[in-house]
């Protein structure tokens, strides 16, 4: 189970369906993601999932940039507010303790200021992670070259005795040259550093950049465990009652505090006893377009080839199967809801 993912998506509403498939692959506590090219009147809600997000326009009007971070519902967490001209968003999320986690997007043609960086790390609460898509190149994380951007990151990392997270592993794809590089980035405060593995997944997901996934090391089982809940729509109100019964002597001790943790003590109990709670597990999200992976396992063998041999033929071959994995998912969903039979109990409702 992943942590933190992050994920420059390209476009989030055309990529929900890849989003949805990255929760049920990982089920992270938190995304992250840059480019998200959403306006604030666009709507984009996933199921369990919070969303915060920072929309970015051009001069002509049209979403350019901008960035989000999904939360699960299962874990606590609170919305920081940022006050900054960056295209970043943050939270503090409970893991074993409160961690801050900041998405980050800096344009490749766009000029950032050392100032705009330094204000933000002052406005993240200890211990952070900063994760995304940074546009630099830099031998620190075994770029091949180095530009301005990539000195610039380097000097933030020295200047605030950060701890880069990176690997060595490509995270980005181009597609015109053929060649991989590493543009996203994961940076958090030393205390964190031995808490966390950095991976890039293997699918590019119909895009050019992986994500990138931040597993938690030396973590119980427990970790991975969602809070359960009452069911009170199951409920045996009448069991409840008569075990919840409160009594004169309970309430006229002269201890206040042993009165009300008495009483409630007896409620809890009735509680526990005639009202069922929620497993433990986190649910699964359930698909109706499962029938693809005969493409979708096609698609990731032809990247897998691609990859190891970025030949022109090489790509014909994956591109053409990336294209038949999309021709085919889209089909399976329109497909499933023509189909779709209303069930007669509802019928009545909507006539």
């Amino acid at each position: 189970m992943a942590c933190v993912v992050s994920w420059n998506c390209r476009g989030f509403r055309s990529k929900v369906c890849h989003i949805k498939d990255l929760i049920y692959e990982v089920h992270p506590v938190c995304i992250a993601f840059q480019e998200t090219y959403l306006k604030p009147a666009d709507i984009a809600k996933i199921k369990r999932y919070s969303l915060v997000r920072k929309d970015n326009e051009n001069e002509s009007g049209r979403a350019s940039g901008g960035v989000a971070l999904l939360i699960s519902h299962d874990t606590p967490s609170s919305v920081i507010t940022l006050h900054t001209n960056l295209q970043a968003v943050a939270v503090r999320v409970m893991f074993s303790n409160l961690v801050t986690v900041c998405t980050l997007y800096l344009p490749p043609s766009t000029s950032v200021n050392d100032r705009d960086l330094n204000r933000l790390v002052d406005e993240l609460p200890t211990p952070f992670i900063i994760i995304g898509d940074f546009n630099g190149h830099s031998p620190l994380w075994e770029s091949k070259n180095t530009n301005l951007r990539g000195r610039q990151i380097e000097e933030f990392v020295n200047t605030h005795s950060l701890c880069l997270l990176n690997n060595g592993e490509d995270t980005y794809f181009h597609q015109r040259s053929r060649t991989f590089h590493s543009l996203d980035l994961a940076l958090c405060t030393p205390s964190l550093a031995p808490y966390f593995n950095f991976r890039v997944g293997v699918d590019v997901r119909d895009n050019d950049h992986f994500p990138i996934c931040l597993d938690r090391v030396n973590v119980g089982s427990n970790d991975a465990q969602r809070p359960t809940r009452y069911l009170f729509h199951r409920a045996d109100w009448t069991n409840f009652a008569l075990r919840a019964l409160i009594t004169r002597n309970m309430v006229e001790g002269e201890n206040l505090n042993e009165v009300v943790n008495l009483v409630t003590k007896t409620i809890i109990s009735a509680a526990d006893a005639s009202i069922p709670k929620s497993g433990l597990s986190f649910p699964k999200n359930r698909k109706p377009w499962w029938n693809c992976t005969d493409t979708n396992r096609d698609q990731r063998r032809a990247w897998n080839v691609f990859r190891r041999h970025p030949t022109s033929a090489n790509q014909i071959a994956f591109q053409r199967a990336k294209s038949i994995a999309r021709w085919t998912r889209r089909k399976r969903e329109r497909g499933y809801w023509i189909k779709f039979d209303l069930c007669p109990v509802l019928i009545p409702l909507l006539q």
